[in-house]
């Protein structure tokens, strides 16, 4: 069997990861810390529908119960344990169809969550709809896209 000789030269302070190619491929998912993951599992699945794909249950291989979900393609975990004690304008938006805001806004609701009033916007950066979960964490569905903003804003 034929190894390959690899020679990594230091030019700079770094330099080394470069050759080595180490890059961000994308995000792999996301984890929100909540009170209650029965309560939170019913926000994902009917609030906005999501996927449930996994619940540990009783076999905590991490620090606590845990469910994963798909939603819009992206992995959402959550995991039992004490939740933000404030609130912040620090969220998570997703990307929703024009026109579906209505219906989201009756479905979250009806699970009792808070919807916020809209933040003004300028026109051509589309729409969306602010709320918060049980634990404090914010989620945005907006209709807009970073190309759109991007326009819009003239950048």
């Amino acid at each position: 069997m034929a190894f390959k000789r690899v020679i990594i030269r230091r030019v700079g302070p770094l330099s080394w990861l470069l050759e080595l190619k180490m890059q961000i491929e994308a995000i792999s998912h996301i984890t929100f810390i909540v009170k209650d993951v029965d309560r939170t599992a019913k926000l994902l699945s009917e609030g906005l529908g999501a996927k449930e794909v996994y619940d540990s249950k009783e076999k905590n291989y991490s620090l606590s119960r845990e469910k994963f979900f798909i939603l819009g393609g992206t992995w959402l975990a959550i995991m039992e344990g004490v939740p933000p004690t404030e609130r912040t304008y620090q969220h998570l938006a997703f990307k929703v169809p024009p026109g579906s805001l209505p219906q989201f806004e009756q479905r979250l609701r009806s699970l009792d969550l808070e919807v916020k009033p809209p933040r003004s916007r300028v026109d051509g950066e589309g729409e969306s709809l602010y709320f918060y979960d049980f634990d404090n964490h914010l989620f945005e569905l907006h209709t807009g896209t970073l190309e759109h903003r991007l326009q819009r804003y003239g950048a």
